[in-house]
């Protein structure tokens, strides 16, 4: 379906168009939703930033979203009540599994960020962007902590998703985009001809490279080098 992120990114950014101009901030789940969103702050010239977002494995099988935590110190968590059902584990040990996440989400809190203050939110159109979506619970728990901020509205940008899982995040955003809607999604990788592992540095690089709210200091000499 998609040559690679980017691509998937552009397709997403032509029918977001009718936001270009307006006051919008796009905000990227790390790290495959980056190059996505990259696309889409660039073509609709808006400042990028991040939504800090950790998947809570499955013991023994860490791939399966059993959970997510996510809110400047993961404080927001969403449990997948199938994959909890599944797993027979109680609110406990959930709470236990996720708080092992909370350091890896300061950990890139600090590395990506270097300290640089998150793009203010409140009464803004909020963009929430990812490379796709499985199971729902990380998109949901970053939707839930964006919340918080107090946007205007939340659109929820993704190229490829369920649409059972579409339908049951509806209620958690004003509108959703979606270039690819799958009646069952066995991996978002399957819709891509490369789906590399995003790096922190290039994670690092395309925030350096995407226009930020934050301004920049003046200069202490002034014009002329005076």
């Amino acid at each position: 379906m998609f040559r690679n992120r980017a691509e998937a990114g552009r397709m997403l950014a032509e029918r977001l168009l009718h936001y270009r101009g307006k006051d919008v901030v796009v905000l990227a789940l790390p790290r495959g939703g980056v190059p996505v969103a990259a696309e889409i702050a660039r073509v609709l010239d808006a400042p990028l930033d991040l939504m800090l977002v950790r998947k809570v494995g499955a013991p023994g099988q860490p791939e399966l979203a059993l959970a997510a935590i996510a809110g400047s110190d993961g404080e927001e968590l969403v449990v997948n009540p199938e994959i909890a059902e599944a797993t027979g584990l109680d609110a406990a040990a959930i709470r236990h599994l996720a708080d092992a996440e909370r350091p890896e989400l300061a950990r890139r809190r600090a590395k990506y960020l270097a300290g640089r203050p998150p793009v203010p939110l409140a009464g803004r159109t909020a963009i929430l962007v990812d490379d796709g979506i499985a199971t729902g619970a990380t998109v949901r728990a970053a939707l839930r902590a964006l919340r918080r901020a107090a946007p205007a509205g939340i659109v929820l940008a993704v190229p490829v998703a369920p649409a059972e899982t579409l339908a049951d995040l509806r209620t958690e955003v004003d509108a959703i985009i979606c270039v690819e809607t799958q009646l069952l999604l066995g991996s978002v990788g399957a819709y891509y001809a490369s789906f590399p592992q995003v790096s922190d540095a290039e994670v690092i690089e395309m925030l350096a490279a995407t226009r930020t709210d934050v301004p920049v200091p003046p200069s202490p000499i002034g014009p002329g080098g005076k």
